[in-house]
């Protein structure tokens, strides 16, 4: 296996950012819709400190992978199957990216507004309360992760697509 990526395969640190980022993924979307229906009290704020620990680690994890694309271009895609298949995959991940990116930010900005502490970048940060620029900012991080959900569900039938009906395994690509 290579560290990094071939024309044909992705290699172990490309693997390694995709798997994380997709394992605590699993975790952390239930575990912000059930804080969105707790009330207020020890256990909220509790998995709401693993949520943000868990989201500033998808956070950072996103950033390098991204620096590790552009350092690192990834494997070839044959686009033998259907006109256009390069580009709606390109537009999945590129939207993939955005999309964490845009959730994250989202839900440092709600925490901010609110009056809250956040470490970030090994800073810690304060901004003044703003309850209606924090709203705001939960609402784009609600709406973000439900985008995450369909371009996630997106990702995984491409998949399957490419296993079942045109034969090829991609997914051999990123194991």
């Amino acid at each position: 296996m290579h560290i990094t990526n071939t024309l044909s395969e992705y290699g172990l640190i490309a693997k390694l950012f995709h798997w994380t980022i997709a394992l605590l993924l699993i975790f952390q979307i239930p575990l912000g819709f059930y804080l969105v229906n707790l009330d207020y009290g020890g256990q909220k704020i509790f998995i709401e400190k693993i949520h943000i620990v868990i989201g500033l680690t998808v956070f950072y994890l996103t950033i390098f992978r991204l620096l590790n694309n552009i350092l690192n271009p990834v494997p070839q895609l044959k686009s033998n199957n259907f006109i256009g298949q390069k580009y709606i995959a390109r537009l999945n991940h590129l939207l993939l990216y955005i999309t964490l990116i845009l959730i994250t930010v989202s839900g440092i900005l709600k925490k901010l507004f609110n009056g809250e502490n956040l470490v970030i970048f090994f800073k810690e940060i304060k901004l003044e309360n703003n309850s209606d620029l924090a709203d705001q900012f939960y609402d784009i991080h609600i709406y973000a992760n439900y985008l995450l959900i369909i371009l996630i569900s997106l990702h995984i039938f491409a998949v399957i697509v490419h296993k079942i009906v045109f034969k090829d395994n991609i997914l051999k690509k990123m194991l």
